[in-house]
């Protein structure tokens, strides 16, 4: 039988980020435009990067990490899947025990009114709260 992978499994998954031009209009952008398909590897690496008490919407995320891949923007759908696995990646670790401080601050990007919280094990309680203590 085989065993579920861990969101930590998923966010060590060996994935390059790919930058290619657009074909073909897509999600706003024209042709000849440079998008990045990300990694969770990646997103959770620059969402480490991000100072104790910054909160950026997830479109300045994606902006950013467009620019450090010297492209135009990021792929939508690829970059939402990302954030939840690396958020996910991050309240299992602190199920197993891991200091609040030793995991990725995935609450420093998603915000507590965004789908996506929702969807988050956690609610949306849980990064409002971590927002709040950072504040101060």
């Amino acid at each position: 039988m085989k065993t579920r992978t861990s969101w930590a499994e998923k966010v060590q998954k060996d994935a390059t980020p790919v930058v290619k031009p657009l074909d073909r209009r897509f999600a706003g952008h024209d042709v000849g435009e440079l998008m990045l398909i990300s990694s969770a590897k990646d997103v959770n690496t620059k969402i480490r990067r991000i100072k104790s008490g910054t909160a950026i919407t997830i479109p300045e995320f994606r902006e950013r990490l467009a620019k450090s891949a010297n492209a135009d923007f990021t792929r939508p759908l690829s970059t939402g899947i990302f954030l939840r696995v690396v958020a996910e990646a991050a309240l299992e670790a602190l199920a197993t025990g891991k200091a609040i401080d030793e995991v990725t601050p995935f609450w420093r990007v998603i915000e507590p009114t965004s789908t996506l919280a929702q969807k988050l094990s956690c609610g949306p309680t849980f990064i409002s709260q971590r927002r709040r203590i950072e504040q101060t």
